[in-house]
């Protein structure tokens, strides 16, 4: 390796050829490398450089270094004519290399542009790509790291969209599957074995009409924004396979691309987006912008940290002493609410503008729906604490293109003080991990009566009703991406992660899961007969819930990671999607999609506003009745009663309480929802009443009660241990 010798201080430089090219002045905006027939314009945000380069590289990897030498509000531009969409291209920065004063200019490191609209290549691990010495990190590491990092690509697409149109579902007829690009087709049969874990692979129909027969109307991708693996990973010879670790806000992740990383992933991701619309299914981006891939401030140099290292990271702040209350950031110390080394800091103007920019590209140009922000509290943080009044809340809550789209926060980070459920403002929706504990204790076994199950399964309105908000800005979960599967949850007392390389340390001990009498997988037949049932239960009660369901994928075909509950480095059948009918949970798949059919065909069961446990219209009947098995209304002490592990939800369709589109009365058929979480058969006697005298059962994992079986107000039956029977007006 050789070390950067700065070139000249000149407008232009000499090629490889021995041609000169010309650097013309070019503009501060928009910000990245924007082609045009007559020349690309580069402009990058480095406000405290002394000199910026953009280096230019071709087929075989030679490097051409353009000085830029206009600055205009901090962004170092210029404009390079005959630079065709295609080619690669990087950053290199000059300037003050100090730690103490969180200065990290060094011009040996090649830098992506972070508004690079796609990027080629990846990352390999090298004492090149750090900016320090590692063994003295005070000194600086003059080897050049072009031959380690990935570059930026110049990006010209003229996709034809056509009559491509956004869904636009309503929240309380969103469905969600929260899916990964690689696992859900790399192991499927119907894809071309060539686009198999590719955006073109979820394109094909063997997907999109998978899911639209299941009954999800979105999709929920794990990051695709361009993720690199941590270096400890990529050193130990694992990836991150999540994704959970961006560098590139506006690049779609290249190893996801079957047609090539040079600007291809950007036009295949549109293909994807447009064939999903065209299915009826939106598109929700699981965006990180907590947080970068070069991590704490021992790790890499990619990008940020050489352009404006100050500017983009959160520095600790050290508690006021001796009457000091204006205590200054350390700026050798980065604050770390993320758990991956750094926080970035969306207080600060060009990191906001960054985000806004990026979530704007991403509806504007991709045609995405939405967005679930990972860690959403870490990036509501002024002066450090968590302000639901912060820059970046309320820039989006007047933004008039991201304030239509979908907002779902993960309303925590990784700090004690971060838990934030309940408290986001509108319109933002939130992961509801309350919901996924309570449902899980109530059918294990260990809730303390129905109280808190029957707040959950009716929208949460302790958590969701005192500012405005619906049920629907409650997303139920039984799982996610991050733990067991559906399958694990009811099959393992205990995480299994040794293939993950952390002696089982990794991961969290909270499963709230049960076993049934075994660890993992058995051939006692009456256990895995139970286990399915319970996962059947936990399906149908999570999408009668009210508020917005997100399933997980192959969770409805009993997919299992072996007991690993943090597979984030596992690429391989363990986090993919076996599609094989052999071993998967077919009946479970069939409650599910019954489940979501009776939901999506009746507005009883996604009701937008709150139950109020009283008449819709004078004389009738409650819009919620909470029924014991006895026939009765639940009473207080039956409230109180820890024991109780049985419930009815009486739901009335007639009328429903809101109206419809052009203000008409909607009516629709009553249902009475069973739940018996205990071990022993239950003896129910349905309601004798004037309203509702007919019924069938339309839903049941109770082996002895099918479907079609018609029902009477005021007989009996026996709702078997560990079930569900869902009752419809006939």
């Amino acid at each position: 390796m050789t070390r950067v010798t700065p070139p000249p201080d000149i407008a232009s430089v000499w090629n490889h050829d021995g041609e000169t090219r010309d650097v013309w002045p070019g503009r501060h905006f928009p910000l990245g490398a924007t082609w045009s027939r007559e020349s690309t314009n580069f402009a990058v945000y480095a406000p405290a450089a002394r000199r910026v380069w953009v280096c230019l590289f071709d087929d075989d990897g030679a490097e051409e270094r353009h000085l830029l030498t206009e600055s205009t509000l901090g962004v170092w531009h210029g404009a390079i004519p005959g630079v065709a969409p295609g080619r690669c291209y990087g950053y290199r920065a000059d300037g003050p290399w100090d730690l103490a004063t969180g200065m990290r200019f060094n011009a040996a490191k090649l830098l992506l542009d972070p508004y690079g609209k796609a990027v080629s290549g990846d990352l390999v691990v090298d004492d090149a790509i750090f900016d320090h010495d590692r063994d003295d990190p005070t000194v600086r590491n003059d080897v050049d790291s072009a031959d380690y990092v990935p570059r930026s690509v110049v990006v010209h697409d003229e996709f034809q969209w056509g009559a491509d149109t956004p869904p636009r579902r309503r929240w309380r007829d969103t469905v969600i599957y929260e899916m990964h690009v690689k696992g859900m087709t790399a192991l499927h049969d119907r894809v071309p074995e060539h686009l198999r874990g590719t955006y073109a692979g979820l394109a094909t129909p063997a997907v999109t009409d998978y899911l639209r027969d299941l009954g999800v109307t979105a999709v929920e991708l794990l990051p695709v924004h361009q993720f690199f693996s941590e270096t400890a990973l990529l050193a130990n010879g694992m990836t991150n396979y999540w994704g959970y670790n961006s560098v590139g806000f506006f690049a779609p992740h290249n190893a996801y691309s079957s047609s090539g990383d040079r600007g291809q992933q950007v036009t295949e991701f549109k293909d994807m987006v447009k064939a999903f619309h065209r299915a009826g299914l939106e598109v929700i981006l699981d965006v990180v912008y907590n947080h970068t891939a070069e991590a704490g401030p021992l790790g890499p140099t990619l990008s940020f940290r050489g352009l404006d290292d100050l500017g983009y990271y959160q520095r600790v702040v050290p508690p006021p002493g001796d009457g000091d209350d204006d205590a200054e950031p350390m700026a050798d110390t980065y604050w770390d609410v993320t758990g991956c080394g750094n926080t970035v800091d969306a207080t600060h103007t060009q990191s906001l503008r960054l985000i806004l920019d990026s979530l704007r590209y991403w509806v504007n140009e991709m045609h995405v729906d939405g967005f679930r922000f990972d860690l959403m509290s870490a990036l509501t943080r002024t002066n450090q604490v968590v302000d639901m009044g912060s820059h970046l809340i309320t820039a989006i809550g007047q933004d008039p293109v991201l304030r239509h789209v979908k907002l779902v926060a993960e309303p925590w980070d990784a700090s004690m003080d971060g838990y934030r459920v309940g408290e986001f403002p509108p319109p933002w929706i939130e992961w509801n991990d309350q919901f996924r504990d309570t449902m899980r204790d109530f059918w294990r076994g260990h809730a303390a009566g129905v109280r808190t199950v029957a707040t959950r399964l009716a929208g949460s309105s302790d958590l969701y009703a005192d500012d405005g908000r619906s049920p629907y800005a409650s997303v139920n979960f039984i799982t996610a991406h991050d733990g067991f599967t559906l399958r694990d949850l009811v099959s393992y007392n205990h995480k299994h992660n040794g293939a993950n390389g952390e002696d089982n340390r990794d991961g969290t001990d909270n499963n709230r899961s049960w076993n049934h009498g075994a660890e993992g997988e058995t051939d006692d037949e009456s256990i895995v007969a139970l286990r399915r049932r319970q996962a059947a239960n936990l399906m149908a009660t999570l999408c009668f819930s009210s508020g917005v369901p997100m399933l997980t994928a192959g969770d409805e075909r009993g997919r299992t990671q072996g007991g690993n509950n943090n597979a984030y480095v596992q690429d391989n059948e363990t986090s993919w999607i076996d599609w094989r009918p052999d071993d998967a949970w077919l009946d479970v798949y069939e409650i599910t999609k019954t489940a979501l059919r009776l939901r999506r065909e009746h507005p009883a069961l996604r009701q937008r506003h709150w139950f109020e446990g009283r008449p819709t219209i004078k004389g009738g009947i409650k819009d919620l009745v909470w029924v014991h098995p006895d026939g009765r209304e639940m009473s207080t002490d039956d409230w109180n009663d820890d024991s109780c592990r049985t419930v009815g939800m009486f739901l009335n369709g007639a009328p429903l309480r809101y109206p419809g589109p052009r203000g008409e009365q909607v009516r629709d058929k009553s249902f009475m929802i069973w739940l018996n979480a205990g071990h022993d058969d239950v003896k129910l006697t349905l309601p004798d009443n004037q309203w509702v005298h007919h019924g069938e059962v339309v839903l049941s994992t109770n082996a002895e009660i099918a479907v079609g079986t018609p029902i009477l107000a005021g007989s009996s039956l026996e709702l078997q241990a560990q079930s569900v029977l869902v009752l419809r007006q006939t």
